[in-house]
């Protein structure tokens, strides 16, 4: 039952944070808010040499156009301007998505005993952290190519 309503509560969870995601107005992806920045440095190298992100990164999947009005990263491939902004702005929203969708174990302790729980967390970590330090390292790569970075 547990592990039920654990998988259960991680599907809901994903299709609210999704849902809300995608109506979030693109004026206020453009700020940069206190939840994206970083007291540290990051830069592209320090994701290619320290995490090798470039050898697992095609093996994430892209559920950007899973709700209605979404859009797949992919669908915005080229070189105009418009289109990279655009894509920056997605990587926000990504990474809004997956630190959102990490918060989800922490609500687990009110139904699961503490292994669960921690079960939950290394869940959350084990596929969120990666998506985000993907939407991190593609947002250095544009910015740098819009002369941004």
């Amino acid at each position: 039952m547990t592990a039920t309503s654990s998988a259960l509560g991680w599907l809901l969870w994903s299709l609210l944070v999704g849902s809300l995601a995608n109506r979030l107005p693109a004026a206020w992806l453009e700020r940069e808010h206190w939840f994206m920045r970083r007291p540290w440095s990051e830069s592209r190298q320090g994701f290619e040499n320290r995490l090798a992100i470039r050898s697992w990164k095609p093996w994430l999947p892209d559920a950007g156009n899973a709700l209605p009005k979404g859009i797949a990263k992919a669908s915005l491939v080229g070189r105009e301007s418009i289109k990279l902004e655009r894509l920056v702005l997605e990587t926000r929203r990504a990474e809004l998505v997956h630190l959102a969708l990490w918060l989800f174990w922490t609500i687990t302790p009110l139904w699961l005993p503490p292994a669960g729980v921690l079960i939950n967390l290394a869940f959350a970590t084990a596929f969120n952290l990666p998506c985000l330090w993907v939407q991190r390292y593609n947002r250095l790569r544009l910015q740098r190519l819009l002369g941004k970075g």
